[in-house]
């Protein structure tokens, strides 16, 4: 038994691991695409929409993009390192916040965009004018990128309050017995929990107040739930 157990709470952190690696390299991503576009755009303010996606597009397809997320994912194992997480998982967002700073996100794009430049002079995909533009004014696309990450954090934290709001307010209505509220925080709860990196004790609580909440739902309504039925919920969280 005790070896089953030790084995789902490895699968568990595993699991938890690959979600938030996957937010990350999505988030970051987006991130990092959104001020390399709005960099290029500002820096050739002459330039067309379709010539600014051609040397946005040369530039990913010429080694920005495959080493984007393979920096990241270094990145974060640095940080993690530097902050003694051996689990492999944060567990809140101050810790993905300190990774990110530690493991030096910035500094891996700026050595991704020199790459892809390089390599772009060396294919002739772009002229050596356009790309010499985007490296003098590298710096400004790097400060939007590093804004933008310390945005999303604080827009992290503030999501999370958000929804442990939710997870209150639907604890009161419960009490009160309220179903129509309870179902409205719910909503809120699931919105949140798209938005929100997942964090294994925010996750957790989550399904325990949905387990809750559908079995009342599919008990038309009924609170009087017995011992049985809401260790049960704890359970399967």
């Amino acid at each position: 038994m005790e070896m089953e157990l030790t084995n789902n709470l490895t699968d568990k952190n595993i699991e938890i691991e690959k979600e938030q690696k996957n937010f990350l390299e999505t988030t970051l991503g987006g991130i990092i695409n959104t001020g390399l576009d709005a960099g290029i755009k500002y820096l050739l303010p002459d330039f067309i929409e379709d010539e600014i996606i051609n040397i946005k597009d040369s530039i990913i397809q010429n080694g920005f993009k495959e080493g984007l997320n393979t920096a990241i994912d270094e990145v974060l194992n640095l940080g993690k390192s530097a902050l003694g997480i051996f689990t492999g998982k944060f567990e809140n967002i101050e810790q993905m916040q300190k990774a990110v700073e530690t493991g030096g996100i910035i500094d891996s794009v700026s050595k991704g965009l020199d790459s892809a430049l390089n390599k772009i002079n060396e294919n002739g995909k772009l002229s050596s004018s356009i790309t010499n533009v985007i490296k003098k004014g590298k710096n400004l696309i790097l400060d939007n990128i590093s804004s933008n990450i310390e945005e999303m954090i604080v827009d992290q934290g503030n999501e999370i309050k958000q929804f442990e709001n939710s997870i209150n307010n639907w604890k009161e209505a419960y009490q009160n017995q309220d179903f129509n509220l309870m179902e409205n925080e719910m909503k809120n709860i699931n919105n949140y929990l798209e938005k929100i990196m997942p964090l294994e004790n925010l996750i957790k609580e989550a399904r325990q107040v949905e387990n809750i909440h559908n079995l009342i739902k599919n008990n038309n309504k009924n609170f009087n739930l017995n011992e049985m039925e809401l260790e049960a919920a704890n359970i399967l969280a």
